[in-house]
């Protein structure tokens, strides 16, 4: 069985590029907490939201609660996932810390929006989310959830974001315990979510394709005007009518929405009575889209 990740040559460009993915973003991930999650006690789960409970009771610093907890689970992810992506790790998760700490000691415990809690929960959670998804895309982790996920991932195959969510969660409601407050789990699970959505898009890009599913006895005429004036390909599938048996041939096609409006008005001349199944295309790799080479070399 191969490396979870790929060897990458120590100073080469790729190895330059990844370790700069990795600094930009640590210091957006301490950035979001400091400036915006911290200063209001919001948790938004993983070792961070337990070093911030810590904090506020104990008055430990944030930055050195979470490398406490990050060291054992960075030795479970080296086992797990690989010493190379140990190695990443290591970096990240002590990147995070000192970032950190350091804007706390130069910056200080004040919110940059002080009066408006839920404004900090949707720029805390766009900037962390962006901090972890740049860091995922260096094939590493600043610790922490992030890292659970990625071990999770691995395994389930399941979008990190959602992950993100699902452990965070736990970690969450124990801040009503620890703050006894309820609007401080409910402002938590705000950044959750941005936070969640914001790692997948990082990951993914904004894709605005369209998948489309065609039904028609005018299958050939559909054909041609996909190849010849739109200049996309398709796939026929063979497929069967549920209520008669009849043969029908189902148009596998993805185009963008400009396409699709083009696409969708000659159907409604020739065969008004087409079935159409439309759907958003989260990610396209392949011919006539950004290529697999690319997703995993960029």
């Amino acid at each position: 069985m191969g490396r979870f990740i790929p060897f990458e040559k120590p100073f080469s460009r790729k190895w330059f590029r990844s370790y700069l993915l990795i600094v930009l973003g640590t210091f957006a991930v301490a950035a979001g907490y400091v400036f915006f999650i911290s200063p209001h006690k919001i948790v938004p789960g993983g070792v961070y939201g337990i070093a911030i409970m810590i904090h506020y009771t104990l008055g430990f610093p944030i930055g050195v609660t979470a490398l406490f907890f990050n060291i054992p689970l960075t030795i479970l992810g080296i086992k797990v996932l690989g010493p190379r992506f140990g190695v990443k790790t290591v970096v990240g998760f002590i990147l995070t810390s000192v970032f950190v700490d350091g804007l706390y000691y130069l910056w200080g415990n004040a919110a940059l929006v002080e009066e408006d809690t839920l404004l900090s929960c949707i720029f805390g959670g766009l900037l962390i989310g962006l901090g972890v998804g740049l860091v995922f895309k260096a094939k590493a982790s600043s610790g922490g959830t992030d890292l659970v996920s990625m071990m999770l991932g691995k395994v389930t195959k399941m979008p990190l974001g959602q992950l993100s969510m699902m452990v965070d969660s736990t970690i969450v409601l124990a801040s009503l315990l620890v703050f006894g407050d309820w609007k401080i789990p409910l402002y938590s699970f705000i950044v959750i979510f941005i936070l969640g959505k914001v790692v997948d898009v990082t990951l993914q890009g904004i894709s605005y394709d369209k998948t489309l599913f065609i039904i028609s006895d005018k299958y050939e005429e559909i054909r041609d005007k996909i190849i010849n004036d739109l200049n996309r390909g398709g796939t026929f599938i063979q497929g069967e009518g549920m209520y008669n048996g009849a043969p029908k041939k189902i148009i596998y096609v993805v185009v963008s929405r400009r396409e699709l409006a083009m696409l969708e008005e000659f159907i409604s001349q020739i065969d008004p009575g087409a079935f159409l199944s439309v759907v958003d295309a989260n990610e396209i790799l392949g011919k006539g889209f950004k290529s697999l080479h690319e997703k995993v070399t960029d």
